[in-house]
This record gives structure tokens, sequence and C-alpha cells, in this order.
């Protein structure tokens, strides 16, 4: 079984994120990884890749916040809501720099975002961009989503360069629009790359240049980041190797004062499960274990 690890890579335009976790496969020879959090082919920027065991971690990265640089581009509107999909609206940009602060301010807090119709969205089972292909129409419920802050770096119109940082789910093509909408201008979004996922940011990324010439020889085990690294701020159990092979059998440890989550580490340093408190504290649970026996 491969060791937990992970790769925070830039992934460049024009490939879909599975395509990127598929290159990770073949030069690491590792079947099992997967990435936290799609990337539209259109959009750059930190994609992690998880490997082996911290596949199972997936689930507190998909959960975390993001951030983003954007370009909105205003008197256009299109099918997808960014630059891939056909026009659909054209009207003129009329507003003020200041009228577009505004606007951009009053999306800041929580609220109610309809997802776009070309998403992976499931609906009855199929994802709702395939039925949009297909000229059916598409539904999709507003979802609560939270914008901590947004910002306008540069305005040159018909475009706005922002900054967002946001929860997970929000989608930056339907905060195009909607911002659009917002100052009676169709809009969509140009371009988008992702500078942070969680504790990782756009600094930590290798490039697929960088990562490839890793693979021959394989020496991209050096880049790799361990398994710890998803969960920066959370407690950590130091184990023994009696208590390595305890967990990896789901057994229980025996504790004093456990209480909350932690990640529980082997002598190695390897993450070798996430635990939970029992509600006596007096022993630690494992609730995702990482390695084999």
């Amino acid at each position: 079984m491969a060791r937990p690890a992970l790769l925070v890579i830039d992934k460049p335009v024009g490939l879909t994120s599975h395509d990127v976790v598929n290159i990770v496969r073949r030069g690491t020879h590792i079947r099992k990884a997967g990435h936290t959090g799609t990337l539209d082919p259109s959009a750059s920027g930190v994609l992690v890749v998880l490997l082996g065991g911290a596949t199972r971690l997936a689930e507190y990265l998909l959960e975390s916040d993001k951030e983003y640089d954007a370009i909105i581009h205003f008197g256009l509107a299109t099918s997808t809501h960014d630059a891939a999909g056909l026009v659909t609206a054209s009207g003129p940009v009329t507003f003020s720099q200041p009228d577009l602060e505004q606007a951009l301010a009053s999306f800041e807090g929580e609220s109610l975002q309809t997802p776009p119709a070309y998403s992976a969205l499931k609906v009855e089972g199929r994802k709702a961009y395939e039925l949009a292909r297909k000229g059916e129409v598409v539904d999709l419920e507003p979802r609560l989503i939270r914008i901590y802050q947004i910002a306008l770096l540069d305005w040159a119109a018909p475009q706005a360069h922002i900054r967002v940082r946001c929860s997970r789910g929000t989608y930056l093509r339907s905060l195009a629009r909607d911002v659009g909408e917002r100052l009676q201008s169709p809009a969509h979004l140009e371009a988008l790359r992702r500078l942070r996922l969680g504790p990782f940011s756009i600094e930590q990324a290798v490039s697929l240049d960088e990562l490839r010439s890793h693979f021959t020889p394989p020496t991209w085990p050096d880049i790799a980041l361990p398994a710890t690294a998803v969960l920066p701020s959370w407690q950590k159990i130091e184990l023994n190797d009696a208590q390595v092979l305890q967990l990896q059998r789901g057994m229980a440890l025996e504790a004093s004062g456990a209480a909350g989550r932690a990640q529980a580490v082997g002598p190695d340093g390897e993450l070798v499960a996430i635990v939970e408190g029992d509600a006596d504290g007096r022993h630690w649970l494992p609730r995702k274990v990482l390695t084999e026996v």
C-alpha cells in the first residue's frame, strides 16, 4: 500500500482535474489517488492530489475554504457563465467603479447561490452538464454559501480583476453571473485561478513539468507532503509500535482525557489514523485508518 502522502500541483489551463490525477497515477505507479475539489479545464491553480491511504482525508479538504483570483467580463453573458460557452446575451457596460465595488461588497457574507447548469452536480443520478449539453432544462436548487471577502484588484472596462475568499460550494461562474445581474450588465467569468485550498497555497504548488521531472528517476516523494499536512491545526497523539498495530486492527486505545478528534501518528511520523475520544474520555476510537498491517 502506498505511503499516505499528497502532492500540491499548479494545474494548468486546458486539462481537467481528472487528467492531472491520471498523470500522477501513471508517474507514481500509485492507482489509489484522487483530487480534492474540481477545477474546470479553463481554470488553473492549486489542485491537491491525495495518494494511498491519504485519500481517506478527502472530505476534510472538500470542506475547506478556498481563495481565487478571477476576471469577470461584463457586457456578454454565456450559456456556461464562462468563456467556454456560447454568447446568450449582450448589453452595455455603463456602471462606474464605485458602483462595481458596492455590488461586489453586497455579496460578502452568507447567501443562497444557484449553481450553473453546466456543473458536475447530480440531477436524478446524472451530471447536470450532461443534461444541459443535450438541451434539457436543468433546475438546480440554490445552496447556502459564504463569501468571506471579495476585493476589486483592477477595473479596466469591461474586465474586473477580483480576489475572492469563500466557502466550499461557491461557484465563481455563478458569482460573475449574479454580479452582472446586480449591475444590469450581462457578465461571465473570463478567467479563474485558485490560490488556496484549505492550508495549501499556490506558493507550495509545483508545475506539471516540474512534477514530471521527478517521475524518472522516481524522486517525486521528495516533493510530496505528508498526510499530516491536511490537518495542521489538529491535536496529535504519538503512538508506539504496539498502538499502531491496535489501530490498524480497528481496536480502541486506552487513554486518559481523550477528547475531540486527533491525528494518531506512528514512531516514524506517519499519519496512521484519525481518532476520536469516546464519551467517557477513556479511549481513542479509530474513525479513519490510513495504513494497513
